[in-house]
């Protein structure tokens, strides 16, 4: 419990920050100095290098096998081609479902059966019933009706019984080509020496380091509380949808709540995942203009705490001009979206005793989590189409239209982005840092350009 009253402190100061910076950017015009756009798009770039980077070690850690590894690529490619309220939580489910039918071994049993059942099906009945031993087939012992064969023909052992033997003939007749060219003997297993059954093997990989038992965590919070705070989340969780879908005209300020919340709800992993998000309920509906999501998205990278913060800088924005205090608006972007991650992380610390010994939670979460690092990957490219804020001096045609464009327009920008890669890479510089130095390398780039042009 500690850590996550130490995680929501943390993000106190960078919240305060944010309203701080929409104060101050809803005070500004409809155009910025050249400079400044060139500062923005040099942040923008560092910031999709450091990002990347950040969805590179993630994806090391979740793939743990060749199924992990389809699943981020699938959570990563899916992600990109299309973005709406219910897509992101659809490919986290299937990816659970995925790892839950393969750690579980259920499709595999199934393809067994399937083959056996084939390979029955394509079997070519002996036209002699005594020479395909039915009894032997189904277990049986009653030897006396057995064929007759000579045992120098075979490895005899002393828990099989003699076959009998045939006073009529003592050679093999014409038709008992069978025992000429043998066929597999079907013998059952009580005839032989008991053998032990393999030693029982998880299904799927794990971790013998750290072994996952009951005993290995803390009883935090009480499972009747933490099933009472689930059970408060998922009432609320339909109540906001319900409202949202079938009463359209509400106040504005519920809508506002409704997205962050339900964004809140569906990002599994934060991070930068949820910006794109951000971007398709906030700057779509009107209520953030393109140019002013871009200023805050280039600035939260510098700022400490979680990239959730970037809801109070929207939240305040988003109230402008409809006779709401910014504040009260920041306070129910910030309630919104960090209410539902903080009741599901505690409702889950009161069942997790009993789930984290459950094979299938464990392998549902490894699905879930090997989506939600393919969808990091979706918001480096997202973040990528947008990440060039027009401006005459990055070598992009003045535009009025200050809604972000690719970042592969300007080949400088994209050295930025592989410069905040390598350096935290390969020279371990941190990702502030990194984004400071991209957006001071985009500053450089204007300078040189304007005096290259007087």
């Amino acid at each position: 419990m500690y850590q996550q009253i130490f995680a929501i402190s943390q993000a106190l100061p960078g919240a305060i920050g944010m309203y701080g910076l929409s104060v101050g950017i809803s005070h500004v015009g409809d155009t910025l100095p050249d400079p400044v756009y060139a500062l923005l798009s040099g942040l923008n770039a560092a910031t999709v290098g450091v990002i990347a980077l950040a969805a590179v070690n993630l994806a090391s850690r979740a793939i743990t096998d060749k199924v992990t590894r389809i699943l981020v690529y699938l959570g990563g490619g899916l992600g990109m081609l299309y973005t709406a309220l219910w897509y992101y939580p659809v490919l986290m489910v299937a990816a659970g479902l995925t790892t839950m039918i393969w750690d579980l071994c259920w499709l595999q049993r199934s393809t067994k059966s399937v083959r056996q059942w084939w390979r029955r099906s394509r079997r070519v009945p002996n036209s002699d019933p005594t020479l395909r031993m039915p009894e032997l087939e189904r277990g049986e012992t009653n030897h006396e009706s057995w064929p007759t064969i000579s045992t120098s023909s075979y490895v005899t052992n002393k828990h099989l019984p003699s076959p009998p033997h045939n006073s009529e003939s003592s050679t093999l007749t014409e038709d008992s080509d069978y025992y000429l060219h043998p066929r597999p003997l079907i013998v059952p297993l009580s005839k032989f020496a008991i053998i032990p059954p393999p030693a029982a093997t998880t299904p799927f990989p794990t971790n013998k380091s750290e072994p996952t038992t009951a005993s290995s965590f803390p009883a935090l919070v009480s499972t009747k509380l933490g099933s009472l705070l689930l059970t408060i989340f998922l009432a609320s969780f339909l109540t906001v949808l319900l409202l949202r879908a079938l009463i359209p005209h509400l106040p504005h300020l519920y809508h506002l709540f409704a997205s962050l919340y339900l964004a809140g709800t569906i990002i599994f992993g934060g991070g930068p995942v949820v910006i794109p998000l951000l971007r398709e309920y906030v700057v779509s509906p009107g209520w953030v203009s393109p140019r002013d999501f871009l200023l805050g998205l280039a600035i939260i990278q510098s700022f400490p705490g979680p990239n959730f913060n970037f809801a109070v800088y929207l939240g305040a924005l988003a109230v402008k001009n409809t006779g709401v205090s910014s504040f009260f608006g920041a306070v129910v972007a910030f309630l919104g979206i960090f209410a539902p991650g903080i009741l599901v992380m505690i409702g889950f610390l009161g069942l997790w005793r009993r789930l984290a010994e459950k094979k299938w939670f464990l392998a549902i979460l490894r699905g879930v989590n090997a989506s939600a690092v393919g969808l990091v990957f979706t918001a480096v490219y997202k973040l990528w189409q947008i990440g060039l804020v027009g401006a005459e001096g990055m070598g992009t045609a003045a535009s009025e239209d200050r809604g972000g464009m690719p970042l592969g327009g300007d080949p400088w920008l994209v050295f930025i982005t592989a410069g905040a890669f390598v350096g935290g890479n390969w020279f371990k510089i941190s990702a502030p840092v990194a984004i400071l130095l991209g957006g001071t390398a985009g500053v450089l780039r204007w300078v040189v350009v304007e005096a290259a042009a007087r």
